[in-house]
């Protein structure tokens, strides 16, 4: 099998060739480090390459394999994490000149259970400054959309998103505090989940906002993602946050049957904004999971334009209550949008504050109302990447329509807690022809609805299996 035709296999078709010995994954690690060597140059996604490190566990995976300690689907495939997560004796930059050259004591519990699931680091993937940047410079400057070198990936897991739709890694991990996985899913073309509040540890995870960060696995499939899923969650000791809630058995969910599930479909206010083109993808995704026997439901929302002043408030409060010192000390490092957002948030009251706690709280019990009539709701995941030259995070240029639908449809889930999955729709008719993106969500801790219906439509689809044109 050609290299370059591995570097695009998903967990699900390299697992047996590595269990039966068939594939070696010292063979595997080369064959992505030498793709990182060829095409990280133009698309930017590595801080960090691991590659002897990575080589070096190959080898031993090997010998465990052949030896019969074999541990399960993950064991010999390489992954990259966002570069937040902290990683033992390896540099952490988090994006940012300010902890340019931090090397962690301690390990991220979520790179110590991959690790332990015998995944092989391969590097750290490109941000934005502490998830929080522009896009625009960063410690190594921006990232680059494969599908198109002069577009966003979008943020601030801009990095993840990229290397997977370059076929640079075949995992990524990526943290989300109000759409940060989700936008490079939707941008990039690949598969990206916000997981419940509580159900992946965030120890040693770099913090945004408390209340408001996820981790998050991304990958090219729904069932590579579960995967993932399998491996890194549960309860935490180091993380008080992390809930001891039951896991399921997540690949009984892919079972490509989605009859009798309730699609919620919202009827106004997330539609605002979403291009034509956008929004005929949409609804012809929901056309097919409705030809599959899942059945529509029209649903409202109430309250959700709450939603993006009070994730405002508590983001904004939240962080600048964590980089106080870092903003006293060593403001001149960061990135200037960056110090920016800081200062201003500092002027945030704790009255404001608690009210956005007390919206959360309206919003929390409104989206157990609207499960109460679906199974998943359905919102949009924004329209196709911007320019990378145009894109400054969270504004529009007064003269171009807005580039995304209304903010909420990321945010909503991030405030209330909700799992969220954004996979691929579809793409605009180009020139570029960009990836388009759907995104469900769930009621909590059944992120096994979301993997249902995400692998049922990847079943039936293959937007998925197309792959950017690096190499021409």
């Amino acid at each position: 099998m050609a290299a370059s035709e591995l570097c695009f296999k998903s967990v699900a078709e390299l697992a047996p060739l590595l269990k039966a010995r068939k594939l070696s994954p010292v063979d595997l690690t080369r064959a992505f480090l030498d793709r990182i060597e060829a095409v990280n140059p133009k698309v930017n996604a590595f801080i960090t390459i691991t590659g002897e490190q990575a080589l070096q566990q190959a080898r031993k995976v090997e010998r465990d394999i052949a030896a019969g300690r074999y541990r399960g689907p993950l064991h010999g495939v390489p992954y990259a994490p966002k570069d937040l997560f902290a990683t033992k004796g390896i540099r952490t930059t988090n994006g940012s000149k300010a902890t340019a050259n931090w090397i962690p004591d301690h390990e991220s519990t979520v790179t110590a259970r991959l690790n332990h699931a015998g995944a092989i680091l391969i590097g750290k993937l490109n941000l934005l400054e502490f998830a929080m940047g522009s896009g625009q410079s960063g410690l190594i400057g921006p990232a680059r959309n494969p599908w198109d070198l002069n577009y966003s990936p979008s943020g601030s897991s801009s990095g993840s998103g990229a290397a997977l739709a370059a076929g640079m890694v075949p995992l990524a991990m990526g943290s989300d505090t109000g759409g940060s996985i989700r936008g490079p899913a939707k941008s990039c073309g690949i598969v990206g989940l916000k997981p419940t509040y509580g159900r992946v540890s965030r120890f040693g995870v770099t913090t945004l906002s408390w209340t408001l960060d996820h981790a998050g696995p991304m990958a090219r499939t729904v069932a590579d993602v579960a995967c993932m899923l399998q491996a890194i969650a549960g309860a935490d000791p180091q993380d008080r946050t992390a809930a001891p809630s039951p896991i399921s058995d997540y690949t009984k969910a892919l079972s490509g049957n989605v009859k009798g599930v309730r699609i919620g479909v919202p009827t106004e206010y997330f539609f605002e904004h979403v291009h034509a083109e956008t929004e005929t993808a949409l609804r012809r995704a929901l056309s097919l999971l409705k030809d599959q026997g899942a059945v529509l439901v029209d649903v409202k929302v109430r309250n959700a334009a709450l939603c993006g002043g009070a994730s405002s408030i508590i983001l904004g409060s939240e962080s600048a209550a964590y980089h106080e010192k870092r903003l006293k000390e060593h403001g001149d490092l960061l990135e200037p949008l960056v110090r920016e957002r800081l200062e201003v948030a500092t002027f945030n009251s704790a009255v404001d504050y608690i009210k956005a706690l007390r919206l959360r709280t309206i919003l929390m019990e409104e989206m157990q109302r609207v499960f109460q009539t679906c199974d998943v709701l359905m919102l949009p995941a924004g329209n196709a990447a911007p320019k990378l030259d145009a894109e400054i995070v969270g504004t529009d240029a007064p003269s171009d329509p807005p580039s995304t639908p209304r903010p909420d449809s990321f945010n909503i889930a991030n405030v209330t807690g909700i799992p969220a999955i954004v996979l691929p729709c579809g793409f605009t008719a180009g020139p570029p022809s960009l990836p388009l993106g759907i995104q469900f969500c769930a009621k909590p801790f059944d992120e096994a609805t979301l993997f249902r219906v995400g692998h049922a439509y990847q079943s039936a689809t293959d937007w998925h299996t197309h792959k950017p044109r690096l190499d021409a």
